[in-house]
């Protein structure tokens, strides 16, 4: 058993029919690992429920079977009105088969398909003005208008716009925008949906600080129900009033949803009262078995004491069947990346850069240049072709003008935002073979050793890298560039995603690598720490050196 007190929420509840969300004795299997066991809880109309737990612990795995994007182990799910899930990673289909953005976001009440049809029709009573394609192309317009669709153009707008959208990107193919920009795509169509409940993983991911106050705006004011999982403590204190928690501490562990009543930060207070409370439990129960262990020892072996000594071990069975085990201490990561290869004094060097994407250029006549060792830190607004930059100088992407070089003996790495370098169907230990350089020789328990740093570990290292949640994605990613033995990292978003314990140790060993970075961030936190030497600000290539009042523009990239 794990923490006493709160109702461990699982066995069998009554469907009460005012549900959105009903759970019944659910199970997830992750990887031929269980995530979940039988797990049961309810969802009612205007719930704003935060499922909170570990890195890893499942909250992603759950969240795709409760959204319908995979199956259950076993039990029920019986969903109660209109869904909109938004997952932590969105691959959205077709999304390079010429559609506009706005288009996409209309689609979640059909409006784009009601539109086309308007425009059929209009053409074919154009072409033939009889009094059947009158008729048609009449009700057809009442039945749009009637739906809100004259207005929904606008106000499918209106919520882009609050989500940091510019106007003249929706109007561009969906194929043409940045990975930041789809997710912030894909989020609009959703809260534009209009349905009775909403399940977000990481729906802060990708915002700016205004984008980000006017999702919480939208949260405090939204009138169904919302299921969330977010690193971001602001949106969790702002947007929640019950907390699940996936209690799994360990891979080996399945995991078992307990349920906290209030905001975030009272959850954290009972959850700490909580765990207080089982060690003392614990230690107690343990004292306990441990006296009674002494009495057996001392009287089992004389036959006078035979059945007293039997009944106090029988007694001893019991108590360790409802022992309840104190939780472990919290891992924090121990990350230290290897000192970066020597190289020549200039690492990059970029002259008139040009990127577009059959549009107005992203970005014309970007030139810079790092030495070694320094840390060049690229701003600029959503749009304005960062990681378009990052992917050019990775080699993923070519630019449409101006070139670029690495210095002698420049080893480069990069971290894809989208986490686009790893293979689905590969294991994490097959990942980290592949990056390794052949000429070091390193065996697999160093591998595996450089995974745990990251708390990547046990027969995790042979799971799919699919089956991961995002931030073990991240520590995956990460781990990859330990091992490349670099000299240069390109590093876009790498703090997506991350718990703040993790973020902290991330940003600590980055900080104390002597190796050059270019880093593309909206985390304050992590780039003071990292303390670049020089600003890049896009999309026009002005280079400045770094200071302090850089930060407030950080967190509106």
């Amino acid at each position: 058993s794990g923490i006493p007190h709160r109702n461990v929420v699982r066995g069998r509840m009554w469907c009460e029919p005012w549900t959105v969300l009903q759970v019944r004795n659910l199970s997830v299997e992750v990887g031929a690992r269980m995530v979940v066991n039988d797990a049961t809880f309810a969802v009612m109309p205007r719930d704003k429920v935060g499922l909170v737990g570990r890195n890893g612990a499942g909250k992603t795995s759950l969240f795709k079977v409760l959204g319908g994007a995979a199956e259950p182990k076993a039990g029920t799910i019986t969903r109660g009105g209109a869904f909109g899930y938004l997952p932590q990673d969105p691959r959205i289909a077709g999304a390079f088969d010429g559609r506009t953005a706005v288009s996409h976001i209309l689609s979640s009440r059909g409006i784009d398909d009601d539109i086309t049809r308007l425009e059929k029709l209009r053409i074919a009573m154009e072409e033939r003005a009889d009094e059947q394609n009158i008729a048609r192309f009449t009700k057809a317009q009442d039945d749009f208008e009637r739906k809100g669709g004259y207005a929904a153009n606008s106000e499918a707008r209106a919520i882009a716009a609050g989500l940091g959208l510019k106007a003249d990107r929706l109007d561009l193919q969906l194929g043409v925008l940045s990975g930041g920009e789809r997710r912030r795509v894909e989020l609009c169509r959703i809260l534009y949906g209009g349905s009775e409940t909403l399940l977000l993983d990481e729906p802060t991911n990708h915002l700016d600080v205004d984008a980000k106050m006017w999702m919480l705006e939208f949260l405090r004011g939204y009138k169904g129900a919302l299921l969330v999982i977010s690193h971001d403590l602001e949106l969790l204190d702002e947007a929640i009033t019950r907390v699940l928690h996936l209690d799994r501490p360990s891979e080996a562990d399945a995991g078992t949803i307990v349920e906290y009543r209030g905001t975030y930060s009272q959850y954290l207070r009972a959850r700490e009262a909580d765990e207080a409370r089982a060690v003392k439990m614990a230690t107690q129960q343990s004292k306990e078995i441990d006296r009674l262990q002494r009495v057996v020892d001392r009287f089992g072996a004389k036959a006078s004491k035979a059945s007293m000594a039997k009944s106090i071990e029988k007694r001893i069975d019991r108590l360790d069947a409802d022992r309840v085990h104190a939780p472990r201490a919290k891992r924090t990561l121990a990350v230290k990346f290897p000192d970066a290869p020597s190289c020549g004094e200039t690492v990059l060097t970029a002259n008139g850069l040009r990127k577009t994407y059959g549009g107005p250029d992203v970005f014309h006549d970007v030139s810079f240049d790092l030495g070694r060792g320094e840390r060049i830190l690229v701003l600029g607004l959503n749009g304005a072709g960062k990681t378009s930059l990052l992917r050019i100088l990775a080699g993923e992407s070519k630019a449409d003008d101006g070139d670029f070089s690495f210095g002698y003996q420049v080893q480069m790495g990069y971290y894809a935002q989208e986490h686009d370098n790893l293979q689905g169907e590969k294991s994490l230990i097959h990942h980290m073979r592949e990056m390794a350089p052949v000429g070091l020789g390193l065996t697999e328990t160093q591998l595996r050793g450089m995974l745990g740093s990251f708390g990547l570990s046990g027969d995790k290292v042979f799971q799919e890298s699919s089956t991961l949640s995002g931030g073990e994605k991240t520590k995956l990613a990460l781990a990859m560039l330990m091992v490349g033995r670099n000299n240069l990292l390109l590093l876009d978003e790498p703090t997506n995603n991350l718990d703040p314990s993790s973020r902290d140790a991330v940003a600590a060993a980055l900080s104390e690598w002597n190796g050059a970075i270019v880093l593309v961030s909206h985390d304050t936190d992590f780039v003071e720490q990292l303390a670049p030497t020089k600003v890049l600000v896009m999309p026009d290539g002005q280079v400045d050196y770094y200071s302090e009042s850089w930060l407030d523009i950080v967190s509106l990239a």
